[in-house]
C-alpha cells in the first residue's frame, strides 16, 4: 500500500479493500482535518480515477456521496469543491466522532468490559503516551 498525493489530497489505496469505501473515508477524514480547505476545489472525477488507476464510476460514486453528505457541492462546469460552510464541517466532524466512540464502545462491551473498566485501561494508555506506563 502506497501514498499518493492527487492535488490538495493523500491517498493510501488498499486494492484488497473496497476501493469506494477507501475514497469515501479518506476524503471524509481530509476535510474533518481540514488537510484540504474550505471551498478547496476537488480533483475532478477523471484526475482522480487516472493517478488511483481505478474506474471513474467507483469514484463518481464516493463524490455522489461526499454531496449527499454536504461536504462538497457540484459547480456546473467548475467541478466539485469542499462546502464553505464551516458548521457543516463541524458538524460532520461531531457525527465521526460519536460514530467512532460508539464502535469502540460496542467493542469494549464485546471483551465484556464495562465503563470503569474502559475508562482504566484509557487513562493508562493516555498516560503511557505522556511518559506513564503502558497496557
Amino acid at each position: 500500500m502506497t501514498e499518493q498525493k492527487v492535488g490538495p489530497l493523500r491517498f493510501r489505496i488498499d486494492f484488497s479493500q473496497p476501493l469506494y469505501e477507501q475514497i469515501l473515508d479518506q476524503v471524509r477524514s481530509a476535510i474533518a482535518k481540514g488537510e484540504i480547505g474550505l471551498g478547496e476545489k476537488m480533483p475532478s472525477v477523471r484526475e482522480l480515477a487516472q493517478e488511483l488507476r481505478m474506474n471513474p464510476n467507483t469514484v463518481m460514486r464516493a463524490y455522489m456521496e461526499l454531496e449527499r453528505d454536504g461536504l462538497t457541492e457540484k459547480r456546473r462546469g467548475q467541478g466539485t469543491y469542499v462546502t464553505a460552510s464551516a458548521d457543516r464541517v463541524r458538524s460532520f466532524r461531531a457525527q465521526l466522532a460519536e460514530r467512532y466512540i460508539d464502535s469502540f464502545l460496542a467493542q469494549m462491551e464485546s471483551l465484556g468490559l464495562n465503563w470503569e473498566d474502559v475508562e482504566a485501561y484509557v487513562r493508562r494508555k493516555r498516560g503511557a503516551g505522556e511518559g506513564g506506563e503502558s497496557l
